[in-house]
């Protein structure tokens, strides 16, 4: 995204593989009335999750517990595989050209499902979740299920997260606090603009904007992304798509942008970073600001996983699109030698506190402690820093509200602390 942003300035001016083939039989069998089977109906089977994230150190003790769990409710493991965001289009492209059997990849609107869709490297899901993933549609509800079809057809199961999103920056908190920046006033992008001077003034080494490859030049402009150029700026009471590079509004946000680039605020690597550069960036003492999409408690969530206090602006409001309900899905592949029980998997995902937890935060006692019913902590003796298995991004699987529907925990920093943070619904505008 951020190089159709460059190209805007410039012209204004700029895996392993590993496959196992399976053999399982799960048609014709006795279900349950959540879609489940018993072990004993069906033959084993290990069903291959591709994902991006960076292997932690525990994946495959974690991988194993997993397994065990799944052995008793549906007859299968798993198998996680994380690619790192880096390698990700090249080592997923050749599994696709190659035939690789794999049965679950994460995908998303602004990562490549509807030219995967279109491709038919996703299989049709309404039949498989009627038959195997019961749980599912009661749980994600109808407005997700709708947003997340294509043609009328669901290739992919969406996360049920929070439904809608702003964008902005996550700030160094330690920087914040000793140039006293006033964030509560940070409304638009030129509100921004004393921060990154007054950062690339007095702080050497330090780059005040970091983004990734990833980042969506059109969320950044307030605008709803369509295809290429074309998009509707957000807030429009028509549903008319403009095009971006002749759009007076989205031209001042490229000229804004190229000024920003000529400023020298912006990282070097801005057109290949992945999506983990920003904050470990503002860790090393690198980096004051990182561009994202962003939902509320964002810098809280990013402070316990990176081990460094950073604070949120937002410079766009929240809104709801179509590309929000497709904003981060699972897909069974065409290659997956079992789509049923890959749909089983699904479902647990949905409905199943214990398998999420264990996927999201790994093995309690060792990964997490529970503080209450739904609260958890690091053990003792362990922090951002020396954790084993990390959160690999739970907003890419399942259900991300199993016990709690519109309550997101998050930890304190500043009092140590769990509490609820409300998704703020009042702020969005739906389309």
């Amino acid at each position: 995204m951020l190089m159709i942003m460059l190209c805007g300035m410039l012209a204004l001016t700029g895996c392993s593989k590993g496959g196992t083939e399976n053999t399982s039989d799960t048609g014709g069998k006795q279900t349950d009335e959540t879609g489940q089977h018993s072990d004993s109906s069906l033959k084993p089977y290990k069903i291959t999750l591709v994902y991006p994230a960076t292997a932690p150190k525990d994946l495959q003790l974690v991988q194993e517990e997993m397994s065990k769990y799944l052995t008793e409710k549906i007859n299968a493991t798993i198998e996680l595989k994380p690619i790192e965001w880096a390698s990700w289009d090249d080592k997923t492209n050749l599994m696709k050209i190659s035939n690789e059997p794999f049965d679950l990849m994460f995908t998303a609107s602004w990562f490549s499902y509807p030219k995967d869709v279109a491709k038919g490297q996703y299989l049709e899901l309404d039949d498989l979740m009627a038959e195997h993933g019961k749980d599912i549609p009661g749980i994600l509800g109808e407005e997700f299920i709708k947003g997340s079809r294509i043609g009328g057809k669901l290739y992919a199961l969406p996360t049920k997260k929070e439904f809608g999103q702003g964008f902005g920056f996550l700030l160094d908190k330690k920087l914040v606090d000793k140039y006293k920046f006033d964030t509560n006033g940070i409304k638009t992008l030129e509100d921004m603009e004393a921060m990154f001077q007054t950062i690339k003034d007095n702080e050497p080494g330090v780059t005040p904007i970091v983004s990734s490859k990833f980042t969506n030049v059109w969320e950044a402009a307030n605008y709803d992304g369509i295809v290429a150029n074309l998009s509707i700026p957000r807030g429009s009471k028509e549903l008319k798509a403009v095009d971006t590079l002749e759009d007076p509004k989205f031209i001042e946000f490229y000229k804004r942008m190229h000024q920003w680039n000529q400023n020298g605020w912006f990282d070097k690597d801005i057109l290949t970073s992945d999506a983990d550069q920003g904050m470990n960036m503002i860790k090393a003492g690198k980096a004051f600001a990182v561009a994202q999409s962003l939902k509320p408690g964002k810098d809280k969530e990013m402070t316990i996983s990176a081990g460094v206090e950073v604070v949120q602006v937002e410079t766009a409001e929240p809104f709801t699109t179509t590309g929000d309900a497709q904003g981060a899905m699972l897909g069974i592949s065409r290659t997956s030698k079992d789509p049923a029980r890959a749909m089983m998997f699904l479902n647990l995902l949905y409905s199943d506190p214990k398998l999420l937890n264990m996927l999201d935060w790994g093995i309690e006692g060792i990964h997490y402690v529970k503080k209450s019913d739904n609260m958890i902590d690091f053990p003792e003796g362990v922090n951002a820093d020396t954790q084993t298995y990390p959160n690999p991004g739970g907003w890419m699987f399942g259900n991300q509200f199993p016990s709690r529907s519109d309550l997101l925990l998050i930890k304190s920093l500043s009092n140590r602390r769990w509490h609820p943070l409300r998704m703020s619904r009042k702020s969005l505008e739906l389309r």
